[in-house]
């Protein structure tokens, strides 16, 4: 893990690094020593480790609660240069669109392709982070919404170390056999009117976690309108399971 950068505001500090082929940032307390707890942060289709969303919430991890939080670039996105054949199928995928297929299992196909790549380099990651003394081995947490999601259920589902994870805003078209194999307390966002992810296809992925604790947030609104006291509930939920 090679760092590239470190700044410090309002009591967070931020330090950008690559690991391998892989851009990421992390955020501590400012002058933190010793093990925390972790929260990794996947990002949205089209986004990327500082959109906006996640820098928010991530200060807010750091600072109402003393975790460290972790995010990348997944393969396409922010730093990362483009891949030609995941473009390549984006572009085709767009096509089979206009031409009246349906969006979801297109999605579902496409991130079920992804989550080969990112989840042994979200499982390096981790490696790296743990292994830094102002975070140490504690408890992990995820949370991924959207592409996040996508990418989350397989990758919550493959790691051992996660002890919780804020979902949503995906369907089970792709992650109904993973969702299977999760077993951590979920808390789970359904956007009622949400115009890419079927609610249907939302609401079975929720039925298809294993958790014995699971919980199902359903809101009004579509895709991105996921209101903000969900983040306050996020908090609350991680700081009960990761404390």
């Amino acid at each position: 893990m090679r760092f590239s950068s470190e700044t410090s505001s309002d009591g967070v500090c931020e330090r950008l690094f690559t690991l391998g082929e892989v851009p990421g940032v992390l955020w501590t307390p400012e002058g933190a020593a010793g093990t925390r707890p972790l929260v990794l942060m996947g990002h949205g289709g089209g986004r990327h480790k500082k959109d906006p969303g996640i820098v928010a919430r991530a200060r807010r991890f750091v600072v109402e609660c003393g975790f460290a939080v972790v995010a990348v670039d997944v393969p396409g996105h922010g730093d990362r240069p483009v891949d030609e054949e995941y473009n390549r199928i984006a572009i085709e995928n767009q096509a089979r669109v206009a031409a009246g297929e349906e969006l979801a299992p297109l999605v579902a196909a496409f991130q079920a392709l992804v989550a080969r790549q990112t989840v042994p380099e979200w499982q390096a990651v981790l490696d790296g982070v743990q292994d830094l003394d102002y975070v140490g081995a504690g408890p992990v947490g995820y949370w991924g919404v959207s592409l996040g999601c996508g990418l989350g259920v397989p990758f919550v589902a493959d790691e051992p170390r996660v002890r919780a994870a804020v979902l949503g805003l995906g369907g089970a078209l792709a992650s109904a056999e993973a969702a299977a194999r999760i077993t951590a307390p979920v808390e789970f966002l359904v956007q009622w009117d949400d115009e890419r992810v079927p609610r249907a296809h939302g609401l079975a992925l929720f039925d298809a976690l294993a958790s014995a604790e699971k919980t199902l947030h359903a809101n009004p609104g579509k895709h991105g309108e996921i209101p903000a006291f969900e983040m306050d509930s996020a908090l609350r939920f991680f700081t009960r399971h990761l404390d």
